[in-house]
């Protein structure tokens, strides 16, 4: 009997996160360590924004090449690999749990590791020795049709899989600064909201977050990568009677206005 694992939603914010761990890369390899070891684990399965689709696309390559899909960056980066097998088998259990919701989705068996997986899981799973999957981020969903993603996966919890949202609490890429210094005011609004809001388990409110959370224009642009939140809330059973409450692994803000928010549900 496999006792049933949490669900992570992590800020992975920029590609140079793989190079400059801070106190985010530390704390959630300290996570992983105390509540979800290699050993105890069949495979982790996670939605990043970088993969996005029309329909929905579940990654059923058996060995991932790692995809350094950005530019402009230090030599440093581009040398990083992350050899994590994929799992097919898993991949297809799946297609068969989304199906099964009414939730069609398709095979890739040529999808690669985009940094929305590997950078984060660099800290997270670092030997590398755990199976990955992705899922892809439906391009037209909404919060609502993300959350029920991750109701549909939610069995695999009871599996040995881990699932996980990977994406950033905040993601303004037009006020970002590269020198370190005070955080923005709309940033800590906005992620305080975040956090309000989770711990309430008000349900109606997150999915309306572009009307109700302060500064939500201006902390995503483009919500792409705070949408991956909803299916870490979906596989949780957040928000419905008796669902859980989150528990903050990082609150770290860099650039004065990325925020590197990272939680568990249980």
């Amino acid at each position: 009997m496999v006792d049933r694992l949490p669900v992570l939603f992590v800020s992975h914010c920029s590609p140079m996160f793989a190079l400059n761990p801070g106190s985010t890369g530390q704390a959630l390899q300290a996570w992983m360590q105390a509540h979800a070891p290699a050993e105890r684990l069949r495979g982790i399965v996670l939605m990043s924004p970088h993969w996005m689709t029309r329909g929905l696309g579940v990654m059923s390559n058996p060995q991932p090449p790692t995809w350094h899909d950005f530019g402009g960056f230090p030599p440093a980066l581009y040398e990083l690999q992350y050899p994590a097998p994929g799992d097919p088998a898993l991949a297809h259990r799946m297609l068969d749990l989304l199906s099964a919701a009414g939730l069609p989705a398709g095979a890739d068996p040529e999808r690669p590791f985009d940094h929305g997986a590997w950078v984060p899981l660099r800290y997270m799973a670092p030997l590398a020795q755990v199976p990955v999957v992705q899922l892809s981020l439906p391009a037209y969903g909404t919060p609502a049709d993300i959350y029920a993603i991750g109701q549909a996966l939610a069995p695999l919890r009871e599996e040995g899989i881990l699932l996980m949202g990977s994406g950033s609490m905040t993601h303004n890429l037009f006020e970002l600064r590269r020198e370190e210094g005070p955080t923005e005011p709309y940033v800590s609004a906005f992620c305080g909201w975040v956090e309000g809001t989770l711990r309430l388990g008000d349900l109606a409110a997150m999915l309306d977050y572009r009307r109700t959370a302060p500064h939500a224009e201006r902390a995503h642009p483009t919500d792409e990568h705070f949408r991956t939140i909803y299916f870490a809330l979906g596989a949780a059973g957040w928000g419905q009677a008796g669902g859980p409450q989150p528990d903050y692994i990082s609150h770290e803000v860099i650039y004065t206005s990325l925020s590197m928010d990272a939680f568990s549900l249980h």
